[in-house]
């Protein structure tokens, strides 16, 4: 019994000290990957957008392809010619008419506005 107390008597337990400087260093890492991971975030709401406009230009040459002309609306372009939009990727000034059409898309999270003028152009942002 008395070896036993010996034992509980000799174990030790991490100091405060220790765990404040445990909890600076989480803190720390915590406050440098926070903002990468906005930075992230981001990245992928602009990549939607920028990837939903390339498939809208996709679609755009499909319903040339049955139409012969392009369309201002975005909306015949979703399902029949493949357009599938990715959730809070808004396309905003769209237009086209027999040679040419031009279309614009933004994710409501994102930071850039993705443009494309076709037929064969490439995507700009701004």
């Amino acid at each position: 019994m008395l070896l036993k107390l010996n034992k509980m008597q000799n174990q030790q337990g991490f100091t405060l000290i220790e765990l404040m400087i445990v909890i600076a260093i989480i803190g720390i890492l915590a406050a440098i990957a926070i903002p990468q991971f906005s930075a992230y975030r981001q990245r992928a709401y602009n990549s939607a957008a920028n990837s939903d406009l390339k498939n809208a230009a996709t679609a755009q040459e499909a319903y040339y392809v049955d139409n012969e002309t392009y369309t201002a609306t975005i909306a015949n372009l979703i399902g029949t010619y493949g357009l599938y939009t990715s959730e809070k990727v808004k396309f905003i000034n769209p237009s086209g008419n027999i040679t040419t059409y031009h279309m614009e898309a933004y994710h409501t999270s994102g930071n850039i506005t993705y443009t494309i003028d076709g037929p064969g152009g490439s995507i700009t942002h701004n």
